[in-house]
């Protein structure tokens, strides 16, 4: 029976992609308590596979907005987060071996800070040759991240302190739109989704996205709610903000050229001159002030980096070669 005091709003839950996750929807819209998917389930589910990451999805919007029907106290029940703990741990063990074990900061950085000449990406296809459907399915996915954004890192504040802590708050009120509603970041991403003919509804999209999209999401929330994993989130921002800028100004000229709408070019417009200023104040003073502070943690520093590359990477190779082929790079066409 469902419970009294089940959430009235919220996004539906989607629907599961396997073993793993179609059990944690079942189960989540009953009673905290009920019998969760089994620990064997969830070992041997793969790391970057659809099924761990829509489940790990759906256990880290507990945190966020929660789903319509599911009882709020879900969030902190001790077996929900065993389970999510053991997800996690297969999650972050397939990252760091795929990463290796880089110690230090400044080389992670170098391997982002300059674009090679013949970079191409579904950012670079976009500009060129992109068309209007292209542009919808990069939007669609990438709403998962943007009409929250800024919310994931959020979670690293209370982990920080002195210089670090005053740079990060200051780039967070940016991305909040400086006090003003109507300039939140992810406010502009909703008039920019309806410039597309875009449904801007929270969570709407999430059944249509793919593994590696959810896997990008996840890697933020997972930094963002782990204190012991503080400095690889703060690797993984200062590499957003490395590499917004650039792909903001093609992702502009794309919108401009296909005649998107004036909410979707100011979108990433926006993005092109903020994040250039973000980038030299996360480097400098967010990086900065944390080594200085907990020198110690300049490993997950560079982790954070070179986590957030590979599984951009992933992505964006598996949405160019389905752009390539002439077919859609979701799940499920819009």
């Amino acid at each position: 029976m469902e419970s009294a005091r089940a959430q009235q709003d919220g996004p539906a839950l989607p629907t599961g992609r396997g073993e793993l996750s179609d059990g944690l929807v079942r189960v989540l819209l009953g009673r905290p308590g009920a019998r969760l998917p089994s620990g064997s389930v969830a070992g041997e589910a793969l790391p970057y596979g659809e099924d761990l990451h829509l489940a790990l999805y759906i256990c880290y919007e507990l945190h966020y907005r929660g789903f319509r029907g599911v009882d709020p106290d879900w969030e902190w029940d001790p077996e929900l987060l065993r389970l999510r703990g053991g997800l996690e741990r297969r999650f972050l063990a397939a990252l760091r071996a795929d990463t290796g074990r880089r110690t230090d900061a400044g080389e992670a950085f170098a391997g982002i800070l300059v674009e090679r000449l013949d970079a191409d990406g579904p950012t670079h296809f976009l500009r060129d040759e992109g068309e209007l459907w292209q542009l919808r399915e990069y939007a669609a996915q990438r709403s998962l991240y943007h009409l929250k954004e800024a919310d994931p890192h959020a979670w690293v504040i209370p982990r920080l302190r002195g210089r670090a802590k005053a740079a990060m708050v200051a780039v967070e009120f940016d991305e909040f739109g400086g006090g003003r509603a109507d300039r939140m970041h992810s406010r502009l991403f909703a008039e920019l989704m309806s410039d597309l003919g875009l449904d801007t509804a929270y969570g709407r999209y999430v059944d249509a996205a793919t593994a590696q999209m959810l896997a990008s999401v996840n890697l933020m929330s997972m930094f963002g709610l782990r204190r012991s994993l503080r400095g690889a989130l703060v690797g993984h921002f200062a590499a957003v903000e490395v590499t917004s800028s650039p792909a903001s100004r093609r992702l502009a000229e794309a919108m401009r050229r296909a005649d998107a709408g004036e909410a979707a070019v100011h979108f990433y417009a926006e993005h092109v001159e903020a994040d250039a200023v973000h980038e030299q104040v996360v480097r400098r003073e967010v990086v900065g002030g944390l080594l200085e502070e907990e020198p110690w943690l300049e490993t997950d520093v560079a982790f954070g980096v070179d986590a957030t590359d590979l599984l951009d990477t992933r992505l964006a190779t598996e949405t160019l070669a389905s752009w390539r082929d002439g077919v859609s790079s979701l799940r499920t066409p819009l």
